[in-house]
């Protein structure tokens, strides 16, 4: 009983590091760096839960509910309130609290979604949250270099990539060996330790990758939608079909 309940450990606590981010962001703590910190950990936890989950055979369906509750407080609620503390609070009320709401909103349907329609073997339909979130928070540290605009901008963009019908790369089914479940604590515990030295230059370095998988589906979905690219796919298409085919 207790080796079935690891994995909600961890996503206790991803929801945990989610909770504890939206406090860094209250003005009298005023840690954004920390936070969005908290939210890079927050996925690490999310990434982890499932995989243990599969190595130990302990997958069920209350584990898949509070994964989805955890993540809609740890990469919805949290980074929106942290763009908002370092961005957003200067602007009129009614545009700042109804793009910062949006954010979450669209991520809780992004994944009420994903619980009940199957998506394609090795993607995911919609930016996933975990992802949308990390690039918000750690966006929101760049706060002095990009204009407010901009931010605004990028997080209706990034709640719509969500809902959106946008293919992106499924890395989840990489999975953990039993044996190697051990590992896992000790990876956890290098990650806190390093995301509590260096939450300032850690969480901009993670924007990057972060940033890059989320342009990567928006860019295939471009080259879908052009026109020489989709005249291209149908030639391949029925290219395959005809050696299927001959090979019959």
């Amino acid at each position: 009983m207790i080796l079935k309940s690891i994995p909600s450990l961890f996503t206790v606590a991803n929801l945990f590091l989610g909770i504890v981010a939206i406090i860094l962001v209250f003005p009298e703590n005023a840690k954004p760096e920390v936070a969005a910190m908290m939210v890079i950990i927050a996925m690490l936890m999310d990434g982890v839960d499932g995989r243990v989950a599969r190595a130990l055979n302990a997958q069920s369906e209350f584990g898949k509910e509070l994964d989805s509750l955890s993540d809609v407080i740890s990469f919805g609620v949290a980074p929106a309130f942290i763009m908002y503390s370092v961005a957003f609070q200067e602007l009129t009320a009614a545009p700042a609290w109804i793009i910062t709401a949006l954010f979450p909103i669209c991520g809780a349907l992004r994944l009420a979604r994903f619980n009940v329609v199957s998506g394609m073997p090795g993607y995911f339909i919609g930016l996933p949250i975990p992802a949308a979130g990390g690039v918000l928070a750690t966006l929101a540290l760049f706060h002095k270099d990009i204009a407010v605009p901009v931010l605004l901008v990028s997080t209706l963009v990034l709640a719509f990539l969500m809902v959106s019908t946008i293919k992106y790369p499924n890395f989840k089914k990489v999975g953990i060996p039993k044996n190697a479940i051990w590992v896992v604590p000790i990876i956890v515990v290098i990650a806190v330790i390093l995301g509590i030295l260096f939450p300032h230059h850690l969480s901009k370095i993670i924007f990057v990758p972060l940033v890059l998988y989320a342009l990567y589906g928006l860019k295939k979905n471009v080259d879908r939608r052009l026109p020489g690219r989709k005249r291209k796919r149908r030639m391949k298409e029925a290219k395959l079909q005809e050696e299927a085919e001959h090979s019959a």
